[in-house]
């Protein structure tokens, strides 16, 4: 009998385990259903509600999915706002049939169940009336609410559902008081921007941030100037939060990122809207103005609930950290954080691309957003790379005096940096370039941080084979700068970097074996051995020479090019040759140098025979 009782006691911590972690992945899949939703719905305001669906639940009587893009979308937000109802009902059914749970917890599911399921009403009711602007306010409204309410409850099941007095803390921390403020800021500022969006008040208040000619005259252009105070009103706010966090939560992750990501998602919401209103722009950006909004509420929502649920006290937290470094030392290491050699030669490539694309020297402006573009997104993404491998790079004697593993930068600052990186540069080419050159650029981002450094670096040893791809998109985003759009001969580029990539890579492999060992990183010297090692760099190096001479047979470029391919390509493959042939790390090193100078000097003879 004892027997019994010991194991149905010693099966209890499993089981409420389980439960918990049953209960956060259905609030964390509410969560990311409710976003998705959320931001579909976003994009459908360019068109008035049930226009591409005239009845609901089903598109013209039929549950399949449409052919029309609009008709999609539509389907789309209607499977997702469902899904996300489906999933907050059943969190709230299993944090109500548990014990253990605060009772605050409880009543925010059952709040946000409710929420959800007003909001799928309306939506219904919008589908079959038309003119009616404030019931889609109201519509995006209860969204907003159900996903603060989900998001709430999903950071504290991560957080031991941490019992507090809500009332106690805000009315005791500015901190709270300030996010609370944030929050219904942006509440204020989404919902009059929804109101704008659906009457098209822009011509009753024309200019930015004010009214070109004072004051408005009307009710509409009093709504347009109240969406733009309530942007002035959240942007103070979140700097303030901004500010807040990097003094004094400088080493938490999640309050530093979200915080970090908050602040340029308003900022970028807010220069994609200043955009669309001095000139004409185009409905994709339109789109994304109102779909980083969903962005923007859920990075604030995390942060607020972050601030709530942290271990220590916010105004403590500065006094129990080391020291930071300041002024130039400081400087220096967020520089490094961004790989600068590495972007440097990014940036080569991206400008090759540009000047091949459009055959001349692009334009002054159009140049220096696309390579500041690049930069934000090269090194943001570098840093987002360090922050993966930090415990590997404090393993290498290479690496481990990098800002991150020597403790120059803590590593939430590595984190947060690399986040907003990315976000500006993205916002940035977008609003100033193209989407298609921002998409290609968040494209390259997802595919470094995500498919190499997660993924791909410590699964399988092809890790740099594959994930060569992600340097070999900086091109294309320099082509699409320019064009508009992407062909067949913009993927030479492409390919011409992807097959330079291993060779390059496995030349410092060959040095840095030990290095890679250690941190138990499977580069190919690693796990196939040297001898292996040197005869694939010398087959890619083969095929990329044997590449770029075919780049003129398809007039990318001409016999300029093919000279300097011809003579460039001979040293290349005179230095594989020795790697091949020559044991030791000294000549590894040296085709490791070269290949890096190759790539440049290639480059560099695709621009200038274009130009000549």
């Amino acid at each position: 009998m004892n027997s019994i009782l010991s194991r149905e006691q010693s099966n209890q911590p499993s089981q409420s385990g389980a439960s918990d972690r049953r209960l956060r992945i259905l609030l964390l899949s509410a969560s990311l259903a409710l976003f998705l939703a959320l931001m579909l719905g976003y994009v459908l305001r360019v068109n008035p509600p049930g226009s591409a669906c005239p009845d609901w639940p089903t598109c013209y009587g039929q549950l399949a999915m449409p052919e029309q893009t609009a008709a999609r979308l539509e389907m789309a937000h209607r499977v997702f706002s469902g899904l996300a109802a489906l999933l907050v009902a059943a969190a709230t059914g299993d944090a109500l049939a548990r014990r253990g749970i605060p009772g605050w917890v409880k009543l925010a599911l059952a709040g946000s169940s409710l929420l959800m399921a007003a909001q799928v009403l309306v939506g219904r009711v919008l589908v079959f009336l038309d003119g009616m602007s404030w019931l889609g306010a109201a519509h995006q409204g209860l969204a907003l609410l159900a996903m603060a309410l989900v998001s709430l409850t999903a950071v504290s099941a991560y957080s031991n559902y941490e019992d507090f007095s809500l009332i106690r803390k805000i009315a005791g921390s500015r901190t709270y008081q300030t996010a609370l403020a944030a929050l219904f800021a942006v509440f204020a500022l989404m919902v009059t921007g929804a109101l704008t969006a659906q009457i098209d008040v822009g011509q009753a208040c024309v200019g930015w941030p004010l009214c070109a000619d004072g004051l408005p005259h009307s009710g509409m252009g009093w709504l347009a100037l109240l969406h733009r105070l309530a942007a002035l009103a959240a942007a103070a706010l979140i700097t303030a939060l901004f500010i807040l966090a990097w003094r004094r939560s400088y080493r938490s992750p999640l309050i530093l990122s979200a915080a970090s990501a908050a602040a340029v998602l308003l900022a970028g919401q807010i220069f994609i809207g200043a955009l669309k209103v001095s000139r004409d722009f185009p409905a994709d950006l339109v789109v994304l103005h109102a779909a980083s909004a969903a962005g923007l509420w859920t990075a604030l929502i995390v942060l607020s609930a972050a601030f709530i649920f942290e271990r220590e006290p916010v105004q403590d937290a500065a006094g129990l950290e080391a020291p930071r470094l300041r002024g130039r030392a400081r400087l220096g290491a967020f520089l490094a954080l961004n790989k600068p050699v590495i972007v440097a030669l990014l940036l080569v490539t991206t400008y090759a691309g540009m000047v091949v694309g459009g055959r001349q020297i692009p334009g002054f402006w159009l140049t220096f957003w696309t390579l500041l573009g690049g930069a934000l997104a090269a090194g943001g993404s570098s840093a987002l790379n360090q922050y993966i491998d930090r415990e590997i790079d404090g393993r290498m004697q290479r690496t481990s005096k990098r800002p991150l593993p020597s403790g120059r930068l803590a590593p939430a600052e590595g984190l947060a940096y690399g986040i907003a990186a990315c976000l500006a540069a993205f916002f940035l080419l977008a609003g100033t370039v193209n989407l298609l050159a921002a998409v290609l650029s968040l494209a390259g981002m997802i595919y470094y941080v995500l498919l190499y450094s997660i993924l791909l670096k410590k699964a399988t040893v092809q890790n740099i084979v594959i994930g060569g791809g992600a340097g070999a998109i900086p091109p294309l985003v320099g082509w699409a700068a320019v064009t508009g759009s992407l062909n067949v001969p913009s993927l030479f580029l492409f390919a011409l970097i992807f097959l330079w990539t291993p060779p390059h890579f496995w030349a410092l492999a060959l040095v840095r074996s030990k290095d890679y060992a250690r941190a138990g990183v499977p580069m190919l010297p690693v796990v196939k051995g040297e001898k292996t090692t040197r005869t694939q760099i010398f087959i890619y190096t083969l095929e990329l020479v044997g590449l770029t001479l075919l780049i003129p047979i398809f007039n990318v470029a001409g016999s300029l090019f093919l000279i300097s391919a011809v003579v460039l390509g001979v040293w290349l493959i005179y230095a594989a040759w020795n790697v091949l042939r020559k044991p030791g790390n000294k000549v590894a090193y040296r085709m490791y140098r070269y290949s890096s100078m190759y790539l440049a000097f290639i480059f560099l003879a695709l621009v200038v025979d274009v130009l000549v």
